[in-house]
C-alpha cells in the first residue's frame, strides 16, 4: 500500500529558523533535497497552491530522529491492554512471548500504526530495533521493510535485528543475527551480555565476529548497573578497538555510566570518543540521567529515542520524539538555553548518522526533512511541544495538520 498521497511539494514559504525573526523560503528540488533558502517573497498564488506550502511564520526545524525504537511490537490500534506478568527484563520477555502470537506482533498494521504516529509527531528518520528470535525468524524485519517502503523514500530508516531473548542461551540466534545482518539489516543487536546471557565474553565474542565478518554495525542494549554495566562497556571498548569496527558501535540506554564516579566515568568516555563509540536514551525517568556536558566535552555522540511504545512492556509512550527530549532535558536539570538548543540538536539534525544520515540540518543541498509548529524559538518548541503543523520527508508532505 504505497502511499501515492503525499504529495510533492517545491517550496515552504514564509517560515523562521532558530534565533531569527526574518522569514525565509525554502525552494526544494525535484529529488526532495533543499535548493536554496532565500528572504521571504510572499509569492504564494492559487497556481502553486498544491505543491507550495505557506509557513505563516511558523519556526521551521529539521525532522525529528528516532534512534531507539521498537516499531514491530506495539499494541497500538488494539484494546487496552492491562499491565501483567512479572518485572524486570527477563520478567517482560517472557511477558511478552507468551502473547504476542494473539496480539499479531510482528504485524504489519501494528507497524504501519506506530510509524503514522511517529511521522505525526515530526520523526522522518529512525533506527529501530527488531526482534529476531526462534518464534519469529526474520518476519518482523521483513514487516518493517515493507511498512517503511510504503513511504517510498520518504522516511528513513534502519534495522538493528535484536536479539530480544538473548543470543547465547536460545541456541540458533546467533545463526539467525548473522543471517539478518548477511541480509541486509545494517545492524545487529545485543542485550545484557552479563545478566541475560550471563556470559558477557561470549555473547559479545559472537555479536562482534558477526559485525567484523559482515560490515553490519552493533547496537547493544545495556542496562545492566554500575560497575557490572561498565565492565560490559569495558568489554565493548575493547572488541571495538582490537576487531577494526570502531565508528560502528552503539551502546543503548548504559545505565551504569550516569552511576560510577565520576573518575571512571571521564575515562569510559574518553575511550568511546577515540573510539566513536556513542550512545542512545530514552530518558528514564526512575534513573539518574546521562550526562550531556560530560558526553559533549568528551566528543561522544548522543541519541534520543521513543524505546517501545504501548507494548507489552509499558503502556506508556505516545511515538512523540520531541516529548522524550522535553524528559531528558528536565529530568537531567537543563535550563540555559544553549542547553536546551543542545538538546533539540540531538533530537534532529545532529543525530541524523543513527539512521545512516549526514547532519546537515536545514542548509542547501540538505535532504528536505522539514518539521513547522508554532514556537518562537527552539527553547520554546523544547519546553512546550507544541503541536506539529506540517511535517515534510524528502520533499513529500507526509503530515499536516
Amino acid at each position: 500500500m504505497l502511499h501515492t498521497s503525499f504529495r510533492r511539494v517545491t517550496a515552504v514559504r514564509n517560515v523562521r529558523f532558530d534565533g531569527s525573526a526574518i522569514p525565509q523560503d525554502l525552494l526544494l528540488t525535484a529529488d526532495g533535497h533543499i535548493e536554496a533558502i532565500t528572504p521571504a517573497s510572499g509569492i504564494h498564488s492559487s497556481a502553486t497552491a498544491e505543491t507550495e506550502i505557506d509557513g505563516r511564520g511558523l519556526l521551521a526545524l529539521p525532522g525529528l530522529v528516532n534512534s531507539h525504537a521498537h516499531v514491530d511490537k506495539s499494541w497500538i490500534g488494539h484494546p487496552w491492554q492491562p499491565y501483567a506478568g512479572e518485572g524486570g527484563t527477563d520478567g517482560r520477555i517472557r511477558h511478552e512471548r507468551a502473547r504476542r502470537d494473539e496480539l499479531g506482533i510482528p504485524g504489519l498494521d501494528i507497524t504501519r500504526r506506530v510509524l503514522a504516529e511517529f511521522v505525526r509527531f515530526g520523526t522522518t528518520a529512525l533506527r529501530t530495533h527488531v526482534d529476531v528470535d526462534l518464534g519469529v525468524g526474520m518476519r518482523g524485519i521483513e514487516v518493517v521493510r515493507e511498512a517503511v517502503a510504503e513511504y517510498d523514500g520518504a522516511l528513513t530508516a534502519e534495522v538493528v535485528a535484536f536479539p530480544q531473548d538473548g543470543v547465547l542461551r536460545r541456541p540458533g540466534v546467533a545463526d539467525l543475527l548473522r543471517a539478518a545482518a548477511e541480509a541486509g539489516a545494517e545492524h545487529v543487536g545485543g542485550l545484557d551480555p552479563a545478566s541475560i546471557d550471563r556470559d558477557p565474553v561470549g555473547q559479545l565474542d559472537v555479536l562482534f565476529a558477526i559485525a567484523a565478518d559482515t560490515g553490519c554495525g552493533l547496537d547493544i542494549h545495556l542496562h545492566d548497573p554500575a560497575e557490572l554495566g561498565a565492565f560490559q562497556f569495558d568489554l565493548i571498548l575493547d572488541r571495538a578497538e582490537s576487531l577494526g569496527v570502531a565508528g560502528r558501535v552503539n551502546i543503548a540506554h548504559g545505565f551504569a555510566l550516569a552511576q560510577v564516579d565520576a573518575t571512571r566515568r571521564r575515562d569510559l568516555l574518553q575511550r568511546m570518543a577515540a573510539l566513536d563509540v556513542t550512545l542512545t536514551t530514552v530518558a528514564p525517568l526512575r534513573l539518574p540521567q546521562l550526562p550531556l556536558a560530560e558526553m559533549d566535552a568528551a566528543g561522544v555522540r548522543f541519541g534520543l529515542g521513543t524505546d517501545g511504545i504501548r507494548d507489552l512492556w509499558s503502556p506508556y509512550g505516545t511515538g512523540d520524539l520531541l516529548g522524550i527530549a522535553w524528559q531528558y532535558a528536565r529530568a537531567a536539570g537543563l535550563v540555559r538555553d544553549e542547553d536546551l538548543r543542545r538538546v533539540m540538536r540531538l533530537a534532529t539534525a545532529a543525530s541524523a548518522p543513527f539512521a545512516g544520515l549526514p547532519a546537515d540540518g536545514l542548509v542547501a543541498g540538505a535532504r528536505a526533512d522539514i518539521v513547522l509548529l508554532d514556537a518562537e524559538n527552539a527553547m520554546d518548541a523544547l519546553v512546550r511541544t507544541p503541536p506539529r503543523a506540517h511535517v515534510i520527508g524528502a520533499g513529500r508532505l507526509l503530515y499536516e495538520a
